[in-house]
């Protein structure tokens, strides 16, 4: 297979540094970034805005209702070279990060038919391949024949210190109590559910970055990734 015709999937868990991972692969290789986290988390944001989700009670079949309105599409910020999101045709890339959003999206990620439409999506940004995707599910569930498999980890503390310093950069007043427990909550939630639950499958490389550096980490990845290139 050619190198720009690979399919890479990463999972993880919550602020793993799976995400960031996956980035820094798309730009080295040119590849395309699909970030299946924030599709999640963008129908959550529906949702939210919708009244789809009140006292913290989540409206399942209004969401469902809802799905043939909801259209999201990626476009590429000229200036950050990453792609963003966009809901109806509304930049939601920062929206979708805030705690509200992150409180709810591993529930609303449970609905069937909510995961139907996005792995349908999904499957069909890498029909061409040269693609990164992230998520919980990449590699078992839409992607379950790509080319190469990661499965990145870290211990809760390293994670939640990461998730902590991203929202304090934004301004977003949180505790780092709340942080660890969102995180946690998050896990149960993800390795659990029915509907294609977070799972290390036995054909992907973990790389367990808590005491890694991003370079080392994509170096690692890297070296993987020529390995595979190089058999073609």
């Amino acid at each position: 297979m050619l190198k720009d015709k690979l399919v890479i999937a990463i999972d993880g868990h919550s602020s793993c540094g799976k995400s960031t991972l996956a980035k820094a692969i798309a730009r080295k290789l040119d590849y395309v970034f699909i970030d299946s986290g924030a599709m999640y988390r963008a129908v959550t944001y529906y949702a939210l805005k919708n009244k789809m989700i009140v006292n913290d009670l989540i409206q399942i079949e209004k969401i469902i209702k809802s799905l043939p309105k909801i259209d999201l599409e990626f476009k590429l910020n000229r200036i950050t070279k990453t792609p963003e999101i966009f809901l109806n045709g509304k930049n939601i890339a920062d929206d979708i990060r805030k705690p509200e959003i992150a409180n709810f999206v591993s529930q609303v990620a449970e609905i069937k038919e909510v995961r139907q439409k996005l792995v349908s999506e999904q499957q069909k940004m890498g029909t061409n391949g040269g693609i990164v995707m992230d998520g919980r599910d990449i590699g078992s569930v839409v992607f379950p024949n790509a080319d190469l498999k990661f499965f990145v980890t870290a211990d809760i503390e390293t994670r939640t210190t990461r998730r902590f310093e991203e929202l304090q950069a934004k301004g977003v007043k949180i505790s780092i109590q709340e942080v660890q427990a969102n995180l946690l909550k998050r896990d149960q939630i993800d390795t659990t559910r029915i509907e294609s639950p977070l799972v290390k499958v036995h054909d992907a490389i973990t790389i367990d970055n808590s005491k890694l550096s991003r370079e080392e980490q994509l170096t690692i990845a890297l070296d993987y990734i020529d390995a595979i290139i190089s058999q073609n």
